[in-house]
């Protein structure tokens, strides 16, 4: 991932430069998309790092969720620098400027070389892919798809002239980034709101649990991830008889339990029988 980062930091300036003296609004809103992926895999290495840090007083879950916040910050500067393009690009479509076709197609192939190549290296150095590398992946791969998109465009202004293709070719990637942040950022806020992650079956794990010998009710059911991948539930477990082997038991199953949909920690309190409902909020 570091490889990655230096590649394609030092690719953003050349491409950034390119885009101005070409004078390709393609090459300059990917130069964009580039910038935000570059502090994507800065920040992917920074937090693969602090996120081992463990708990302290303040953070008592740890740092986990602190990647969130360079999730939306980026998304931020994403959506920003991608409207703007976007609206210039619409412009440009009605006056499409003159552009370097020439330096527009070597643009295209460094672009897809040096991205491929952050893409391999991260594919086969890094032996179990975590979240973090497999986000990095996907960005390069992405850059790589739309480097040939560009290449492919230069190519078409070579031999017709047609110089609107450039504007056309940047809206089509302003709206691709966008329609990729835009998910990215509704998932990261549900993640700071608390939400119940999209991969854990609430209904499943409660029935489940209810079906073990001993236990009468559940309810005060809570899920919730800190990170997308680190997912906490706490519940409240009323039983049928208050027995202290019994509970031993019957935690060891909810544990498995939690396990098996992904919860990797849980928190039960046992309560006496004195409930009449099932589930949540009694």
């Amino acid at each position: 991932m570091k490889t990655a980062f230096w590649l394609n930091a030092s690719f953003t300036v050349l491409e950034l430069v390119g885009g101005i003296l070409s004078n390709s609004t393609a090459i300059i809103t990917d130069a964009i998309h580039d910038f935000g992926d570059t502090i994507a895999i800065g920040s992917g290495v920074w937090l693969e790092k602090l996120s081992k840090k463990g708990r302290n007083p303040t953070y008592s879950y740890g740092f986990k969720r602190f990647s969130l916040l360079s999730a939306i910050l980026l998304s931020g500067f994403l959506l920003t620098g991608s409207s703007i393009m976007l609206v210039k690009s619409a412009l440009d479509l009605f006056s499409p400027k003159v552009v370097d076709d020439q330096l527009m197609l070597a643009m295209a192939v460094i672009g897809i070389v040096v991205n491929g190549i952050g893409f391999w290296r991260i594919y086969k150095e890094e032996r179990n892919h975590g979240n973090n590398s497999k986000a990095v992946m996907l960005h390069l791969l992405e850059d790589v798809l739309g480097w040939v998109a560009v290449l492919i465009g230069s190519i078409i202004i070579y031999f017709t002239g047609w110089y609107w293709i450039d504007p056309l070719l940047s809206i089509l990637i302003a709206l691709f980034i966008i329609s990729r942040t835009i998910p990215n950022l509704v998932a990261s806020a549900k993640i700071f709101l608390q939400a119940v992650p999209d991969d854990v079956l609430v209904e499943n794990i409660q029935n489940e649990i209810l079906s073990v010998n001993g236990v009468h009710t559940i309810h005060d059911v809570h899920i919730w991830t800190m990170d997308g991948d680190y997912h906490v539930m706490s519940l409240h477990i009323v039983l049928e008889e208050k027995n202290a082997e019994k509970e031993e038991s019957i935690l060891q199953q909810v544990v498995s339990i939690a396990e098996k949909y992904n919860v990797k920690h849980p928190t039960v309190q046992f309560e006496a029988n004195n409930y009449n409902c099932r589930f949540v909020d009694c």
